[in-house]
């Protein structure tokens, strides 16, 4: 009875090889960090309608309380 161990077998990386490694690798990191900016502009935008609101709110809270004083 044999027994054969499997050996991997390691390729020469050609360049053309490299070069699509290379490729692969930037394009997950542009990938990465287009996710990341996404993550920002959501949060930009909601903090702006979240200030706005704050905003809108307080200006109504003034018209509120100047129409109080008025009656």
């Amino acid at each position: 009875m044999s027994t054969e161990t499997e050996t991997p077998i390691e390729e020469k990386k050609t360049p053309t090889t490299r070069f699509a490694e290379w490729l692969m690798a930037r394009q997950e990191k542009k990938e990465a960090k287009e996710t990341s900016l996404e993550g920002l502009m959501k949060f930009n935008i909601f903090l702006s309608i979240a200030t706005l609101v704050t905003l809108t709110g307080a200006t109504v809270a003034e018209y509120l309380m100047f129409a109080y004083m008025w009656i």
